[in-house]
Formats: structure tokens, sequence, C-alpha cells
């Protein structure tokens, strides 16, 4: 006798992989771009390393506490929506349970079937039933700022790496040219990593991310040679 099906959903995935993959794709571009400015500005390779770890340091930090505050501030509209309907529950539950009714039959229940369904549900986890069906807040989408934080510099971190170890391997006129090329590689990569993780087609995210990337580079390439030529 075979067991019950399990279903494997890839929205159960959202929550970390959107963290991830913004962490690791901010680490790539934004240490590639200052280690190439600093080398267009005719830096040393010493000079040129500690701008890439001082960005590195200060960019994992950085994504650390922006993720941990904004999605700490989703979780607190989330905690704020959830008391409100605790209260209109204990206030008028009739109400809600109607209220509740209406939703499943727009969603295509017919009247008393939807009021069937919402007079169950509510009897099993009222708060939950409206949580879920009223706002849109499940286990799934449930803000997890400390998981996004943790996320987002741990992967930040992994690849600012790449290009600082790119410029440690490169020779000093070449450095450029293969923190460029290399971080491009690598941003192809993440982007078809996360798409394919994601579920979703990979020609679309691997361009996106590259064209990007590319083009901060190029932006930084610029002002760093402006700023080498002036200095």
């Amino acid at each position: 006798m075979r067991g019950p099906h399990r279903e494997r959903h890839l929205v159960g995935r959202i929550g970390w992989l959107r963290a991830a993959v913004l962490g690791a794709n901010d680490g790539i571009i934004s240490t590639s771009s200052l280690i190439i400015g600093v080398a267009s500005a005719a830096a040393g390779a010493g000079d040129v390393l500690l701008a890439g770890v001082a960005g590195l340091v200060a960019g994992a930090m950085s994504m650390a506490a922006g993720e941990y505050v904004s999605v700490s501030s989703q979780a607190d509209t989330e905690q704020a929506d959830i008391a409100r309907e605790r209260v209109e529950l204990a206030a008028d539950p009739t109400l809600e349970l109607e209220e509740l009714a209406r939703i499943y039959v727009g969603r295509g229940l017919a009247p008393d079937l939807a009021r069937d369904v919402a007079r169950q549900l509510m009897a099993r986890d009222a708060l939950g039933a409206h949580a879920r069906d009223e706002l849109g807040i499940s286990d799934i989408s449930k803000a997890r700022p400390v998981q996004a934080a943790i996320a987002s510099a741990l992967t930040f971190s992994v690849g600012a790496a790449a290009p600082i170890a790119l410029a440690l391997a490169s020779p000093g006129p070449m450095l450029a040219y293969v923190v460029a090329g290399g971080s491009l590689a690598f941003l192809a990569l993440l982007g078809a990593v996360g798409a394919r993780a994601g579920g979703a087609g990979i020609l679309k995210p691997t361009l996106r991310v590259t064209f990007w990337g590319a083009f901060a580079m190029a932006v930084t390439a610029l002002i760093g040679a402006v700023a080498g030529t002036v200095v």
C-alpha cells in the first residue's frame, strides 16, 4: 500500500532564497566594482585589496542590518494585523464568520458551502483561518528577520570573496580585466543557480544579473579612470 503523496513546492524557498540571491549578487557586484574602480585609478595592488576587504566587511554588515530592519518592519505589520484580527474575532465572531464566507464565495464556493467551510475552519483555528485567507499571512510567507539577515550577510561575504580571490590571483596590469571577466562569470552562474532553485527559466535571470553587473563595473571603472587622471 502506497503512503500519502507529499508535494514539495518551491514557494517555500522564497524567504531565504530572495535574501541569499540578493546578498550574493550584491557581494559580487559591489566588491568587484569597488576593486575595478580603485584599480582604474592606478592604485597599487595593496590598496586595491584593502578596498576589496573593507567592502566585504562593510557590505556584509550593511546587508545584515538592512535585511533585519526591513523584514522586521514587515513582521511588525503582520503582528499588528493579527492583533487587530484577534480583537475583531472576540468582539463579533458572527460578523467575522460571514466575512470569511464571503472570501470563499469570491473564490468560487457556493454560499452555503462557503459558510460551512468558514464555520469548520473557525471552530478549529479562527485566528489562523483569518490570518491565512483574509490577511494572506501563512507559515510560508511569514517574515523571518533573523533568517533573512544571516542569509544576506553570509551570501554577501561569499559573493564578495570571489572578486577578492580573483584580484589576488591576477597579475597587476590585468587585474581589472580578470576581476571583471571572472565576476561576470560568477554573476551568470548565480543567476542560473537562483533561477533553478526557484523553478524559473534560466536565460532571463542570467542575462538580467549579468547586464546590471557589467553596467555597474563599467561606471565605476570610468569614475576610477577619471579620478586617477585628475589626481
